[in-house]
């Protein structure tokens, strides 16, 4: 039978979300909860990958188990989630599990995911592992109008990572907007799917465009270029959030 696990993590402590050889990951202490608990190789499959030190305050797996169904039977739901939570480390949270068609997939059944990147315009000591401090002034009507720039467009080459493994860099962008707030700014982008390193090298851009560096214009012959050289620095992994993954047929456990 086939599952969907939702949980939460602080990326700080692991190389990202998915397996990896002599590496410690999410993912790789997710499989190793699961197979403690149930007594049977539970591998799961995560609906997208996080880079190293990237957060995720709502992401979604799935898993297929003979165990788990009889394991709630006689245990319940609530002591199952519990004695998961008791076996993984504290930054690692898993809110719900719950079983879903034979055929539902975590990654290719998403439709959309959204992601948020936080920086502090202020130095503060309690934001140092989840947001970026940017000291500079930075002008975010202008960063605002040049990320409408990226609803034209869906070619996305000049932000993905060199060599990646996607077969096409082909994405279509849903939202991109900044908020100002008192000593943080917040941008968040919605898309049907994203490249490795796709959010913090635009990110990155517009930060560009708000320190004056670059115009939208630019920004237009950046993406047309198709060069990731073109396009501005990745900020750090620190600052960035997966925060909603949206399905067309699964059950959604509920967004914090």
């Amino acid at each position: 039978m086939r599952y969907f696990i939702y949980l939460s993590y602080k990326g700080t402590n692991y190389h990202g979300w998915q397996v990896q050889a002599n590496a410690r990951t999410v993912q790789g202490e997710v499989n190793r909860a699961l197979s403690l608990l149930l007594d049977e190789k539970i591998e799961t499959t995560g609906a997208g990958r996080t880079d190293t030190g990237v957060h995720a305050s709502y992401f979604v797996a799935h898993f297929d188990s003979r165990q788990y169904e009889l394991y709630v039977a006689a245990n319940g739901t609530a002591q199952a989630l519990y004695k998961l939570n008791c076996i993984l480390p504290g930054d690692i949270c898993i809110h719900d599990i719950l079983r879903v068609e034979a055929t539902a997939h975590a990654r290719f059944d998403a439709v959309q995911r959204t992601y948020k990147y936080y920086i502090s315009t202020e130095k503060n000591p309690f934001n140092t592992e989840f947001a970026a401090f940017i000291p500079f002034k930075l002008d975010v009507a202008a960063m605002n109008d040049a990320a409408q720039l990226l609803f034209e467009y869906t070619d996305f080459t000049s932000f993905a990572k060199l060599h990646g493994q996607s077969k096409t860099n082909h994405c279509r962008i849903i939202q991109a907007r900044w908020e100002a707030t008192a000593g943080r700014l917040e941008f968040t982008i919605s898309a049907d799917r994203f490249l490795r390193n796709m959010v913090r090298a635009i990110t990155g851009t517009l930060i560009d465009v708000g320190r004056g560096k670059i115009t939208g214009e630019d920004l237009r012959h950046i993406i047309t270029r198709k060069n990731r050289c073109a396009a501005g620095n990745s900020v750090p992994a620190k600052g960035l959030w997966l925060t909603d993954i949206q399905y067309k047929n699964a059950p959604v456990f509920p967004r914090a």
